[in-house]
């Protein structure tokens, strides 16, 4: 590790997060590990620094220390090194391994790479994951709110978000539009005129090490089921196929007495599956069918992994069930290593005005804890999170939907947590 970075300052008060001894997937993790950490874009100006002093509250009260190091990416890197994602950020992360960001702005349909897909990419965090869960307090669309408490896996670095598209007008579209037509003998599928044309790869390489992702968690969590959600019976050989690939990570890789592969799951059936008591389920289930499933059947399901889109629309569609992405929280893993990021976007409209709800922010930041395996410091900031809204402490997001509460900063909403987090402690 070579500490040594163009514009960032090493914190000297902590030490690095490093490899278990013979493991490349267990991190070695000290009472004081160096965090980095990237503010990101609009409103992670307020949520960022928010969320920090909520997370240091947590490890202080259980006696340890978080050594944070600050990253730049985006409108922040621009204006110290003149690009959108150093060096000094690419390699800070992958040398520390676990960080927390920010939400980054992408201009849409600028041709600006998203800063965000490429981070995930670049350092091969390919399992996006984002708990979603309800809070005692937050106004909810749904019936019964507390009935969601699922968690999404989303391959994170392929399917159409690799980024393998040509441009209308190019004579590089027309050479694919050519092959595809001409060669490949799909002369009926495109219509005439200006078209933009893109690639969906999706490989048994990333499908597998997702799905082996998501039941590993189930087991360790005392999870239930782990369902494949994909839109297989209209692409067959991208999201077919990961279906099936999932299910032989699920046949292949696990004794029975531990994963359970359910035949024929791609449909309703009536009749009851039976599994072998205390072991995971794996199914399969149409991607379309998700989204009415997770509000008619919420508690049904339990884990879900996706290919990359499927997994960006299903899990947004949660948080929705649960008060919105505002409080919806994420981590991208790989493996041994963590990025955690908020599931919202940059809001830049109300960047700078101590406004914007952090919860997300925090709650991310919960996901890191618990991966450095302070269990005790996560489960402090989620009461504590919980407790601050039930109270009737909370931002303007959610006061213009109750009645009976008090309308709190940014800044105030993090004291409020903070002074929770060490009466609790």
């Amino acid at each position: 590790m070579s500490h040594e970075y163009e514009k960032v300052d090493v914190p000297e008060n902590g030490e690095p997060i490093t490899l278990a001894e013979g493991s490349d997937d267990e991190i070695d993790v000290p009472e004081n590990p160096i965090v980095p950490i990237i503010h990101g874009d609009g409103i992670g100006q307020d949520v960022a620094p928010a969320a920090q002093r909520v997370l240091e509250a947590a490890a202080d009260a259980t006696g340890r220390s978080i050594a944070w190091m600050r990253l730049y990416a985006g409108e922040s890197a621009r204006e110290r090194y003149d690009e959108n994602l150093p060096e000094d950020t690419v390699r800070a992360i992958d040398e520390h391994r676990v960080a927390i960001k920010g939400p980054l702005t992408t201009p849409v349909g600028s041709g600006f790479r998203s800063l965000n897909v490429a981070l995930r990419q670049t350092l091969d965090f390919y399992a996006n994951v984002r708990p979603t869960f309800y809070l005692q307090g937050v106004p909810s669309p749904m019936k019964a709110p507390e009935e969601m408490d699922m968690v999404t896996f989303r391959e994170n670095t392929e399917d159409v978000y690799a980024g393998i598209e040509w441009e209308q007008g190019t004579e590089e579209v027309e050479q694919v539009r050519e092959f595809v037509e001409e060669e490949m003998g799909f002369d009926e599928t495109m219509h005439d005129g200006p078209i933009g044309i893109g690639l969906k790869p999706i490989s048994e390489t990333g499908s597998k090490r997702l799905v082996r992702k998501a039941i590993d968690y189930a087991l360790e969590h005392d999870r239930e089921k782990v369902t494949l959600v994909h839109k297989g019976n209209i692409m067959k050989f991208t999201e077919g196929q990961f279906g099936t690939w999932g299910m032989e990570v699920a046949e292949e890789e696990y004794p029975d007495e531990e994963v359970f592969a359910a035949p024929d799951s791609l449909w309703e059936t009536e009749d009851e599956v039976d599994i072998p008591e205390d072991a995971v389920m794996v199914e399969e289930r149409l991607a379309d069918a998700m989204l009415q499933w997770i509000q008619l059947r919420t508690d049904e399901f339990d884990v879900l992994a996706m290919p990359n889109l499927n997994g960006d629309y299903i899990s947004d569609a949660a948080g929705a069930q649960i008060g919105g992405l505002g409080i919806a929280p994420g981590a991208n893993f790989g493996d041994g290593r963590l990025l955690a990021e908020p599931v919202h976007g940059s809001a830049p409209k109300r960047a700078g005005q101590d406004m914007a709800n952090p919860t997300a922010m925090i709650l991310s930041g919960r996901m890191m804890l618990e991966y450095l395996g302070w269990t005790d410091a996560a489960d402090l900031v989620r009461d504590a999170v919980e407790e601050t809204i039930s109270g009737g402490k909370v931002t303007y997001d959610l006061e213009r939907q109750l009645e009976g509460v008090e309308k709190v900063s940014t800044s105030e909403f993090a004291d409020e947590i903070v002074d929770t987090v060490e009466r609790l402690s």
